[in-house]
């Protein structure tokens, strides 16, 4: 899972405007990386201009994803990351780096702002903390300790399982176990022998 592109922009009523945008093109060769860089921005600058405003799309380029949500105040923001990453945290990443671009940049330079002139240094470390979805975003976070927890009970279920004979004379050998339970055990497993699958 990776991202590759987070921009920000301004849909004008004939074209966007790009104002800030931050790239981690580590993954691709030295030759490669201006290309790269280039089709990223004019990408998020076509998908920007088409989409409609207070709008949120995912559009797919190859093996790419291009996650778009265009507030009604007409600023924007992009999102370029592989196909395994989850559209919910782009997506929340998009709300909260517009939702503090628009505290931080008066919304008066958004028509003609420029990545130069545009004094706005977070898109970098968003980019570089929300690289691994699970540390930046507490709800995937929680999933994947659940998902790990289940894996573990899982397994801790086919141990027991696995350890059949060993049960019923830890039952015989059980001081906590009366009479009548341990004769309730070997009838359940009388009971239970003959529908084994072969």
């Amino acid at each position: 899972m990776k991202l590759f592109s987070l921009s920000v922009l301004y849909k004008g009523t004939t074209k966007s405007n790009l104002l800030k945008a931050a790239y981690d093109l580590s993954s691709f060769s030295f030759f490669q990386k201006s290309s790269v860089q280039e089709f990223m921005t004019f990408t998020s600058d076509l998908i920007v201009q088409r989409s409609s405003i207070g709008s949120r799309a995912s559009v797919k380029e190859q093996e790419y994803l291009c996650h778009v949500y265009v507030r009604n105040d007409s600023l924007g923001a992009v999102v370029i990351a592989d196909g395994e990453y989850p559209s919910r945290v782009c997506f929340t990443l998009l709300d909260k780096v517009l939702e503090e671009f628009s505290r931080q940049v008066s919304s008066i330079d958004w028509p003609s702002g420029s990545p130069d002139t545009v004094h706005y240094t977070a898109l970098d470390s968003y980019l570089a903390k929300y690289q691994n979805p699970r540390e930046a975003d507490a709800m995937s976070k929680v999933q994947a300790e659940l998902d790990e927890t289940k894996i573990i009970l899982h397994n801790t279920m086919e141990s027991l399982l696995e350890r059949g004979e060993k049960l019923d004379d830890l039952v015989q050998k059980s001081e906590h176990l009366g009479n009548q339970s341990k004769a309730f055990y070997k009838t359940a497993r009388k009971q239970n022998s003959c529908c084994e699958v072969m």
